[in-house]
């Protein structure tokens, strides 16, 4: 098969879709791999490094698509990539199509298979290629609402660790997934204060017995969390349901209830987001904010950690793209029933059901 991977264009996306190493195994079972010129730049991966070990590379996107049967990217295609897609072309990417109607229109006018990073799923209900990014984007969380709750930032000034003879900040995390545990993780490692809230049972007993005391679970209710976000500096917003859009759990008359400077970062953005006053930001111009309360809602967070990210993404995606480029889509997710979970639209049609009934499609 014939494989692309393009440059990424997202606003500040430098993760590539495949490292050296992912491209030498495809070659290595015969495939032929195209790759654009500097695709791999961002994350540390020059062009020399794919060129010796058999890559194809070419100056331009346009060309990548022309000549590729399978396309592997990280981030969902932009309006000027939709016309470079080809009927019968395979797509193999996160989309989030529940946050993009256009996304999802423009995809079924192209005919093209698109497969979901985000929606593989086991049978255990885990999902292998959201994990890695949602473990980055977890860590990631803390790491940015620490920075965000500084006072030049219009934070509210508070040191998440705290010092001595001063208590730790407070960290609010909605939703005990991926995203959740390691967000708790990292603030806990800081010294912060966490209380984590979900609805899962099994989940909060599995953080209670693996999490140090200082990181207290709560069951999830409108309630709950109008009580703690009057007095937790930074919140966290964790939520995922599979190819569906993101529940809203803080609303906007919430807001008044918090401390001014108070930093919420909504890790489900790319899914709509679980706060309601939720817009997608970017790298370059990160936060907003509302009522006083500092808004961190950037779409791509692992992008900016291109080179632990595309390591990361590479080492579950690779099994993957093998499995699409030796037996085709058709035998592949025929085969394999996680694989078969990712087809989000094929030549056209909807095929996936939380997708379809997000935009009332039939």
């Amino acid at each position: 098969m014939k494989i692309g991977v393009p440059k990424e264009i997202k606003n500040n996306e430098s993760r590539v879709g495949m490292t050296p190493a992912g491209v030498f195994e495809l070659i290595k079972n015969n495939h032929t791999v195209y790759v654009q010129q500097d695709a791999g730049f961002g994350s540390g991966f020059f062009d020399t490094d794919y060129a010796v070990v058999g890559a194809i590379l070419v100056p331009t996107a346009a060309e990548v698509y022309a000549n590729s049967d399978m396309i592997v990217k990280v981030k969902e295609p932009v309006a000027e990539e939709y016309p470079l897609i080809k009927k019968g072309q395979i797509v193999f990417t996160y989309f989030h199509f529940a946050s993009s109607e256009e996304l999802t229109i423009a995809m079924l006018e192209s005919k093209s298979i698109c497969i979901a990073y985000e929606t593989v799923e086991e049978t255990d209900g885990s999902l292998p290629l959201l994990t890695p990014m949602s473990e980055v984007a977890g860590r990631m969380a803390i790491q940015q609402g620490a920075k965000y709750l500084e006072k030049p930032i219009k934070g509210r000034g508070v040191l998440l660790g705290g010092v001595p003879g001063v208590p730790p900040g407070k960290v609010l995390v909605l939703g005990a997934g991926i995203v959740g545990i390691q967000a708790a993780k990292m603030a806990a490692g800081l010294g912060a204060h966490v209380t984590i809230l979900d609805i899962n049972m099994k989940r909060l007993r599995y953080v209670n017995d693996v999490m140090p005391s200082h990181v207290v679970t709560e069951f999830s209710s409108e309630y709950n969390i109008r009580r703690h976000i009057k007095n937790h500096d930074l919140i966290i917003g964790a939520v995922l349901i599979p190819g569906a859009k993101a529940p809203k759990l803080i609303t906007r008359d919430m807001l008044k209830e918090m401390h001014p400077g108070t930093v919420m970062v909504d890790v489900a953005v790319d899914q709509g987001g679980c706060f309601e006053t939720t817009v997608a930001t970017t790298h370059e111009n990160p936060t907003y904010i509302i009522d006083d309360v500092v808004h961190y809602c950037v779409a791509n967070m692992p992008g900016a950690v291109p080179y632990t990210s595309t390591l990361a993404l590479t080492n579950v995606t690779l099994p993957y793209v093998l499995k699409l480029a030796n037996l085709g889509w058709k035998a592949a997710t025929e085969r394999y029933p996680d694989l078969s979970k990712g087809l989000n639209i094929v030549e056209g049609e909807i095929v996936y059901k939380e997708l379809a009934e997000t935009f009332n499609f039939s």
